[in-house]
């Protein structure tokens, strides 16, 4: 007799099996795929699609449609917890759902709690939907007067943002905004010196101004006020302040890792429940923490479609290796990127043909299954 295997979120990590449910319904399972949207926005090209680049329908995949295809279901959704022990997933809307087996890749989120925000024109850069009402909000300003774009946070996300918000206003604005990155005391310091002073150049040449004085505590009618009291006036802000996995796992009272991630085994299994697996921003491997980049949710794909596979037919589990180390390019929003794999370090217009290459390789082949 089949198994129901359920799948929260339709992120990287899951678009092998994505493109492979069929094989589990043709073996007698029943799918389920929860999330809070019909599509799922590549992250990588979030930037790009602010800065126009890219137009919003090339960087998102069709996963209830693929779901629905392949005869999965689809629910939109969003799971607040899991009762594990029951095996059933509590959803927002207050229904229920039952499982015998249950992926996550629910991806991360930008957090607000730690600065007090109030007011409008305030956004976070993920989910990546809030930047296409960003963008419109920018062209209206933008096509009436010199205004102040305020990004908080000090790391990549922070620095591409800029970059393409500059993009857009120079691109398609009547009036250039004057764009403030707020990034505590140090920008992006978690990396080696040389790229981040080829990001900053990136910026600074084009009047983007990097602010290291400090903290923002609070947002507030229109004004940035830093843990030391200064303020600064602004007409539209965006939080780019750094991402935390999905509440769920702590709300479910399952094993995390110190970010609040699903604590997962080599297998990218719970280690206290063998069925229940994740992969992406939501995890925390075990064996040894990992960035939050894309790259380990794609090296996981293979892996977790197998052993999703194997916990529902009975079967040997595969081990993750997470690999060496990645490659980093940035859109830096004016045709240029910043590229870093290893020792190699270089920027200009050929860092960013590469990563366009990348990313609309990486779409068009999950896209083709739509």
């Amino acid at each position: 007799m089949g198994k129901h295997l359920v799948l929260v979120g339709g992120g990287h990590a899951h678009m092998v099996t994505l493109a492979n449910l069929h094989k589990f319904i043709e073996k007698g399972h029943k799918i389920t795929v929860i999330g809070p949207s019909p599509y799922h926005f590549y992250s990588g090209m979030g930037p790009g699609m602010l800065g126009k680049v890219y137009a919003p329908e090339e960087i998102r995949f069709a996963t209830r449609h693929v779901v629905e295809k392949q005869g999965g279901q689809f629910i939109l959704d969003k799971v607040s917890r899991i009762q594990p022990e029951e095996k059933i997933v509590l959803l927002a809307s207050g229904k229920t759902h039952p499982y015998d087996v249950i992926s996550f890749n629910t991806g991360s989120y930008v957090p607000r709690t730690e600065i007090k925000a109030s007011g409008r024109d305030i956004y976070s850069v993920k989910p990546i939907e809030n930047l296409i009402d960003a963008q419109e909000r920018i062209l209206e300003l933008a096509s009436s007067k010199t205004f102040i774009v305020s990004i908080i946070g000090g790391g990549p996300s922070a620095a591409e943002i800029a970059g393409n918000i500059w993009r857009l206003a120079k691109d398609c604005g009547k009036y250039m905004p004057n764009i403030e990155v707020f990034v505590g005391n140090n920008f992006m310091p978690r990396f080696k010196y040389g790229i981040r002073q080829k990001i900053a150049r990136s910026l600074t040449k084009r009047g983007v101004k990097i602010l290291e004085q400090g903290y923002v505590k609070e947002i507030a009618n229109g004004q940035i006020i830093l843990d030391s009291g200064r303020s600064y006036d602004t007409d539209l802000i965006f939080l780019a302040l750094g991402v935390k996995p999905s509440p769920i796992f702590k709300e479910s009272g399952l094993p995390t890792g110190p970010d609040g991630g699903l604590l997962v085994n080599e297998y990218l299994q719970s280690t206290a429940h063998p069925n229940i697996f994740g992969g992406g921003d939501c995890i925390h491997f075990k064996n040894q923490p990992l960035d939050k980049v894309g790259v380990y949710a794609v090296r996981a794909n293979p892996i977790l479609f197998h052993n999703l596979m194997a916990s529902l037919q009975g079967e040997e589990l595969q081990t993750f290796n997470p690999g060496g180390s990645y490659l980093l390019i940035f859109n830096m929003g004016d045709g240029s990127g910043i590229l870093q794999k290893g020792w190699i370090l270089f920027g200009g217009r050929l860092a960013f043909i590469i990563k366009d290459y990348i990313d609309r390789k990486f779409m068009k082949k999950f896209q083709s299954i739509e």
